[in-house]
């Protein structure tokens, strides 16, 4: 059984290059779900947007690829290609693309 999927296992890759920016798009890609985690990439065209909402998980964003923007309970930040930005948990936040922009969203849940 395996816990992460949509990418070979046993196989050296480039995270980046496992997802498209789309003209017009978020792309998105599960890499593994469960109750205690949540793993996504995402490519993101110049211009979309996630709007505004939270989660009961801490959510932490590595940027791959470009640049993002991440708003957090009222604070913008810039994250860079390599740089990595944490949104606690219940706090509201959102993402714009100022540029093309890949990222892994990793979020961690409470175990209730």
């Amino acid at each position: 059984m395996a816990f992460i999927k949509n990418v070979n296992h046993e196989e050296v890759f480039a995270l980046a290059n496992q997802v498209t920016v789309q003209p017009g798009q978020v792309v998105s890609k599960t890499l593994a779900q469960n109750s205690a985690v949540s793993v996504t990439l995402f490519a993101f065209s110049q211009g979309e947007e996630i709007g505004t909402h939270d989660s009961t998980g801490d959510a932490m964003v590595t940027v791959l690829e470009g640049t993002g923007q991440f708003t957090v309970d009222g604070n913008v930040y810039l994250c860079n290609a390599g740089e990595a930005i944490v949104m606690p948990a219940k706090k509201p936040h959102a993402v714009y693309a100022p540029t093309d922009f890949k990222m892994l969203l990793t979020v961690v849940f409470p175990l209730e």
